[in-house]
């Protein structure tokens, strides 16, 4: 506790200031004496001790989260909803007419509606609060010499910690090293334009936030280059904590006033404004404008059904004179209510949530709820290729220097470890070696090999020192490597010639010093660096990149070892250049070429960081090509085969050359193994360069038979016109994306899909669900479980509503029964409605939301989205069970009154069992009663096994089963909250039959009998009017589905059907 005093409070907090006191602001000292009074170390970072303990001492790295899961909230959501409400308003109906029996049911109703729905929504509450901290952001920290990816609410003081662009800043940063480093900070400046940082400077403590340029701030993202640094504060003693209150506040709930330009209003503006307030507040209590769009058109629903709750009630009234008997108007009221689903928004909140959490599981995490709703209804993926569709493990498989010939290197174990694997020479190019027969190359020693070529010294510098990946042997003896994976497995190769950055580079005897850095950018495609040779005090240009780029800036290259006399760079060498190249991508390799040349040019230290890139990367002198492979996944098949099958396209956008992303696509299968049977124009539109694409017009893209399922050398605006194109042909598309570029293709997708381990954090706040192992498979885990969660909603829906329509029909079709005096005997009492609208209903409902998938769920089309969950199919079928179910029920009713019994339905059988004498005249009726309720309640239970699926039989769910007459059984044992739901209501009703008081005096039945065997009749009944609608279901889809896109249809097939369209 000693330790959390020193802490200065927010409230005192000095800008500038660490969490616990410094001896001046950060920006006022060196990087150096930061570290020393944050009791860091710049080099190896802190412990996981040391990083353990400042946690506990300072807290989580947060800003506040909005008071997280809010139990008092929840239950007052309960309590204050529309459904609840109407349920309180019969209960007060019910005690104003002084039916006390009935108002205590409803008011125990109430009760249970309200723990019930509290427990469930407390937990999805949690479960979603955790899956927010999943999705949050996370940072590079250096903890005991790694860097390791660390959620950034555990970011502490003293942390050293790696930025670079796309990611966002995780806490205040002294910086360290700042290479062509510049963040946006209009969050916390207001200006729109990125600040470039310099790590080296020292400011007064009087200078603000916005000039202190050696420092970084939480909450702003790098827009460009890469940085080193210190945290010295955290959470609510950031820049951005002290305004963290004012970021915090939700937009003001009361609509503004209308005014002109003199700022005045006139009164009819006010009360524009008072009831635009008035009529949100009242769609926010009625759900219909907040939530996702299922939710608001289910509350919507709900509010329809409130409507036809009170027509029902009105025709009862109507029906019996409105007479103002105590036993019509609680009637007219279970009536109403027995259309109100008082269970199904918390059912669909507790399944969305229930569906979140299994995506974890399957490495997706869901951001946005919506896109739950959007998954099942994706038409086409348009996914990057490396690390997504292949495994992101580069490893460096051939070489070409000019003056040299071609190396290739064998087959390795470990991708890290430089001393795995051969290395072989050949003195031919690559587009004149036969790759499958090398026996003329020949097994070299690398070390042996550079010592004797000028050529192959020129060519390591360039992959050693452009390159800011590190690879070393850790204490263990065991390789490690940080940093990007094309860079790792370029620094593996200069390892393995013993050229690796490090040697060069670091301690007090390095021999390099770099003076200046342009790092990768997505529209120039290349990336340099400028390095001093201390000894000679030359400076050289290293160059690495797309092979197009890099050549157009070489003017010349050496075509013999003792690279005496350059050769000029011609159009017909760089034709021979790309032609290797093409030699090598054919291979499936993703091929970059190295160029280098010396620096003539003064450079001024102080202003290194505005050197012209333009100017330095010309003139450049052409080293050679180097092939890189990126193993396609080993899933990455099979999940495209299983797209096709879904009837899902695959789009593969990448930046690597044609030829290496035509090879990958046809080897995961997004290409069709038979081209060459295509027309002409078809296979052309299949794989096109971004520069192909983007100089069509729109029109000219629209009359493409096919949309590419390739685009090499793809550009972030590529991306984007490529939605736009799918989006005129009225496809539904998900996008992967990882870099900062990518975040208008992700925003503008129906469903953007961030990378969790490669992505940026811009890329991750743009997305809606963030796949945390970069794995193609992962995209269809979600859609499956997108379409999933929708057949599991449409499943409690169908439920519920056909119930409802049973309830309905029967007590209206019931009001038929009159007796003496004119009013009517009801088939169900008050008290036994308000028990199958408990029992059948919300318990049920969560089961069949918690449904594993459906067999062949990923071999069927998308879903429409603009018919939603209320297909025609789930409109029949509403209609079909519920009028089934009501005609099965009130044929039992009518079958002991009238088939088995006399007749009579007597007098006041709505209220008593016997007359004033004791003698029990209305035996007949609460026996038939009792039949009628126990048939609905099995009934609404039943439905809800047979709403498992849909279309199959409940007795052949599993349709590959060999296991003929017990499958049902296992299929209802799989569901065990839906088994012990329905047991449990089955069970119950017999407490209610057949325990005194309880059935006459408030259920108003009585015990049976021999009506158990009319129960079972029409039970096997019941299974067979709904076998055999879903049987006539089957024959008629099997007819009229001829349009979907089958399990047993190809690749090539739906290419074919595409281009006809």
């Amino acid at each position: 506790m000693s330790k959390k005093r020193d802490v200065a409070e927010p409230d005192n907090h000095v800008s500038g200031q660490a969490n616990k006191p410094v001896s001046r602001p950060a920006h006022c000292l060196t990087h150096d004496e930061v570290v020393l009074q944050m009791k860091g170390n710049a080099e190896n970072g802190l412990t996981a001790a040391e990083a353990k303990a400042r946690f506990e001492e300072y807290g989580p790295n947060e800003i506040g989260d909005e008071g997280g899961v809010q139990p008092f909230k929840i239950f007052v959501r309960q309590v204050a909803n529309a459904m609840t409400l109407v349920l309180i308003l019969a209960m007060a109906v019910s005690f104003g007419i002084k039916s006390w029996i009935e108002g205590g049911v409803i008011t125990a109703v109430i009760f249970l509606n309200i723990i019930v729905g509290f427990v469930q929504e407390l937990k999805a509450e949690k479960t979603m609060s955790s899956l927010r901290s999943l999705s949050s952001p996370t940072a590079f920290a250096i903890r005991e010499g790694r860097a390791i990816s660390v959620p950034t609410r555990e970011i502490v003081p003293g942390d050293m910690v790696e930025i670079k662009t796309g990611d966002t800043v995780p806490a205040d940063i002294r910086l360290i090293e700042a290479v062509n480093f510049e963040t946006d900070e209009a969050l916390l400046t207001g200006e729109a334009v990125p600040v470039r940082k310099e790590a080296d400077d020292i400011f007064d403590e009087e200078t603000g936030p916005g000039d202190r340029l050696n420092v970084s701030f939480s909450s702003s993202s790098v827009t460009k280059g890469r940085a080193r640094g210190v945290v010295f504060a955290t959470g609510m003693y950031t820049e951005i904590g002290t305004i963290a209150a004012a970021l915090r506040k939700k937009n003001s709930k009361v609509r503004p006033v209308k005014r002109n330009a003199e700022g005045k209003a006139k009164p009819h503006r006010y009360a524009q404004a008072y009831a635009l307030t008035g009529s949100d507040a009242v769609g926010r209590f009625l759900g219909v404008n907040i939530g996702t769009p299922l939710q608001k058109k289910l509350s919507r629903l709900a509010i329809l059904l409130f409507w036809i709750a009170v027509v029902c009630a009105i025709i009862v009234l109507a029906a019996n004179k409105f007479s103002d008997e105590q036993e019509v108007i609680i009637y007219a009221v279970a009536t109403g209510l027995s259309m109100i689903p008082a269970s199904l928004i918390v059912v669909l909140t507790i399944t969305m949530a229930a569906g979140t959490k299994r995506m974890v599981k399957r490495n997706v995490i869901v951001r946005n709820l919506r896109s739950l709703e959007a998954l099942g209804a994706v038409t086409d993926i348009c996914s990057d290729k490396t690390g997504t569709l292949t495994q992101g493990k580069m490893v460096v498989k051939r070489m070409w220097i000019p003056a040299k010939g071609t190396y290739s290197i064998g087959q390795s174990n470990n991708p890290f470890d430089p001393t795995d694997g051969e290395i072989f020479h050949s003195q031919q190019p690559p587009k004149d070696i036969n790759f499958e027969d090398e026996e003329k190359s020949k097994c070299i020693a690398p070390q042996e090999a550079l010592e004797k070529s000028l050529a192959l010294q020129s060519y390591m510098w360039i992959a050693s020192l452009a390159n800011l990946a590190t690879v070393h042997q850790n204490d263990n003896g065991e390789w490690t490597a940080r940093g990007d994976p094309t860079e790792i497995a370029i620094q593996v190769l200069a390892s393995r010639f013993d050229w690796n950055r490090e040697r060069f580079t670091a301690g007090q005897s390095a021999t390099w010093k770099q003076i200046a850095e342009f790092p990768f950018d997505s529209h120039v495609k290349k990336m340099s660096v400028i390095f001093e040779e201390v000894q000679s005090g030359t400076t050289h240009v290293f160059t690495k990149g797309a092979v197009e780029r890099v050549i157009s800036s070489c003017e010349s290259l050496y075509t013999s070892d003792e690279m005496r006399d350059a050769v000029l760079m011609t159009d017909e060498i760089r034709n021979d250049i790309l032609d290797n190249m093409e030699a090598l991508a054919s291979l499936g390799l993703r091929v970059l070429a190295l160029a280098s040349r010396k620096y003539e040019d003064e450079i001024d230290m102080k202003d290194k960081d505005v050197l012209n890139r333009v100017d330095v990367e010309q003139n450049l002198i052409f080293r050679g090509l180097i092939g890189l492979y990126d193993p396609p996944r080993i899933e990455s098949a099979p999940s495209v085969a299983q797209c096709h099958r879904a009837g899902i396209k695959v789009h593969m956008l990448t930046g690597d050359h044609p030829g290496t992303a035509r090879a990958i696509a046809l080897d995961v299968g997004i290409l069709p193994a038979r081209m060459n049977e295509l027309s002409k124009d078809v296979t052309d539109a299949m794989v096109m360069t971004a520069h192909d694409f983007d100089k069509l017009s729109d029109d000219e893209i629209d009359r493409l038979p096919v949309l590419p399922l390739v685009v090499a050398r793809c550009a972030p605006n590529t991306k984007v016109r490529m939605i736009e194109a799918l989006h005129r042909r009225k496809k539904f598309i998900a996008m992967t994306g990882d870099g900062v570029n990518d975040s208008p293709s992700l925003k503008r997708a129906d469903v953007g899909i961030a990378m969790g381990q490669a992505g940026s954090d811009v890329a991750k706040d743009a997305s809606d669900i963030i796949l945390t192992d970069d794995n193609f498979a992962s995209i269809i885990n979600a859609i499956e479980e997108g379409r999933r969660m929708f057949d599991n909603i449409q499943k409690f829906i169908l439920h519920v509503l056909a119930e409802n329509i049973a309830q309905a029909f029967t007590l209206l079709i019931g009001l038929a029964f009159k007796d003496s005096r004119g009013l009517s005997v009801f088939p169900l009492a008050p008290v036994e409605v308000l028990w199958i609208i408990m029992i059948t209903s919300g318990m049920p409902d969560m089961g069949l939301g918690f449904e594993d998938a459906q067999p062949g769920i990923m071999s069927r089309p998308p879903q429409s989205l603009k018919r939603g969950v209320f297909t025609i199919e789930v409109m029949l079928d509403m209609i079909v069970y519920g009028v089934w179910t009501a005609g099965l029920c009130l044929s039992s009713f009518v079958l002991v009154l009238y088939g088995f019994g006399d007749g009579d339905i007597g007098n006041d059988c709505n209220n008593s069992y016997e007359d004033s004498n004791g003698i029990a005249v209305c035996d007949t009726v609460f026996r038939a009663r009792a039949t009628c309720f126990a048939c609905l309640t099995w009934f609404a239970l039943f439905l809800a096994w047979e709403m498992v699926d849909m279309r199959r039989s409940f007795f052949r769910m599993q349709p590959g089963s060999k296991r003929y007459f017990t499958q049902w059984a296992i299929d209802v044992w799989s569901n065990q909250f839906l088994f012990w739901a329905i047991i449990a209501g089955f069970v119950t009703i017999f407490p209610t039959l057949y325990i005194p008081v309880i059935n006459h005096i408030v259920f108003k039945h009585a015990a049976i009998t021999w009506e158990w065997g009319i129960v079972f009749v029409e039970a096997i009944l019941f299974f067979v009017g709904i076998e055999g609608w879903k049987f006539a279901k089957r024959v008629y889809l099997r007819h009229h589905e001829g349009k979907g896109i089958k399990s047993d249809v190809g690749m090539e097939q739906a290419v074919s059907a595409d281009s006809r369209e």
